[in-house]
């Protein structure tokens, strides 16, 4: 079977670097922008996922709104007031969109270098319907209006290879709690265990951070950053909170929070036990806090101290 033309092409376009001066350029430029914490409002971190592809359907549901109302006759008026809303509209999805591209894969950044360009593409057609459309030439508004919606979907199209085969967006621990086996899993010696100092180890396959506290408390997590699964023992423990080494999102020790983007979803968080010197760790869930089987209550949501057996 032959490989599908346009994939290939994508599969390419991750792959070619003629563009990344391009890109680091663009890139420091939009870390450098002075958002303070409207940059992690930007990237979604409120809504719990990124916040670009809900602004975007106020753009493109305005502009295939205008088109539909350029098929039939006397709708020039409304058709005008959509492709204006659309233009207005794309400000916000475009930094929003720019602030997440910013933190994202090399391979990734070359796909979304194209889908910005075809997406200003989009907004400069629109912007040539809207003014031909005020100047009362909507023969021309219209034709620059397709035009505009043909990048629209190019752009879209991208977006969405993106989003479902470069898993730009997407939680990357989402996996934990499904992979995971219930109960609780060794994974060393107390001694293994500097305070203060982030180590991995494994349960189930799954890579887990390990830190104890200078003061003995012991907290564990998944060790995949849920923004783009960087390797959080490599990072910074500062405040009761690590730093991902890879885009600075920052996770809060005791509960996985993230206090800090550009990571819009927590880290999956593990209870944490010592037993017989040996640190065992089990997978937070619902039923967190309730007495084990020989009647022992473990470290509840939110807490993550391990628990001295003997």
């Amino acid at each position: 079977m032959r490989q599908n033309r346009a994939l290939w092409l994508l599969d390419r376009l991750e792959r070619t670097p003629r563009a990344d001066s391009v890109i680091e350029t663009l890139r420091a430029g939009v870390r450098a922008l002075p958002l303070g914490r409207g940059r992690d409002a930007l990237h979604g971190r409120w809504l719990g996922h990124p916040v670009h592809p809900l602004l975007v359907q106020v753009p493109i549901g305005s502009w295939l709104s205008a088109a539909a109302l350029d098929l039939r006759p006397g709708r020039s008026r409304e058709a005008r007031l959509l492709v204006g809303l659309g233009l207005a509209a794309a400000a916000p999805a475009a930094l929003a969109g720019a602030v997440d591209w910013a933190e994202l894969h090399r391979q990734q950044m070359r796909v979304g270098l194209v889908h910005a360009m075809s997406n200003a593409a989009a907004v400069g057609l629109y912007a040539a319907s809207l003014a031909c459309r005020v100047r009362g030439r909507e023969t021309a508004g219209r034709a620059y209006g397709f035009l505009g919606l043909t990048a629209v979907g190019l752009g879209g199209a991208l977006g969405g290879h993106m989003a479902y085969r470069q898993a730009s967006g997407a939680n990357h621990a989402e996996e934990v709690p499904h992979v995971v086996s219930p109960g609780w899993h060794r994974v060393g010696g107390v001694e293994e265990f500097p305070a203060g100092t982030p180590v991995r180890r494994s349960v189930d396959d799954v890579p887990v951070l390990v830190v104890r506290e200078s003061g003995g408390t012991i907290h564990a997590l998944a060790e995949r950053c849920s923004h783009l699964a960087g390797p959080l023992s490599e990072g910074t423990v500062a405040d009761g909170c690590v730093r991902c080494p890879w885009h600075g999102s920052v996770f809060r020790l005791s509960d996985g929070w993230n206090v800090r983007g550009p990571a819009t979803a927590p880290q999956p968080a593990f209870d944490t036990r010592i037993v017989d010197g040996h640190v065992e760790v089990r997978l937070r869930r619902e039923d967190a806090g309730r007495p084990d089987a020989d009647g022992r209550e473990t470290a509840g949501a939110g807490a993550g101290a391990a628990q001295v057996r003997s």
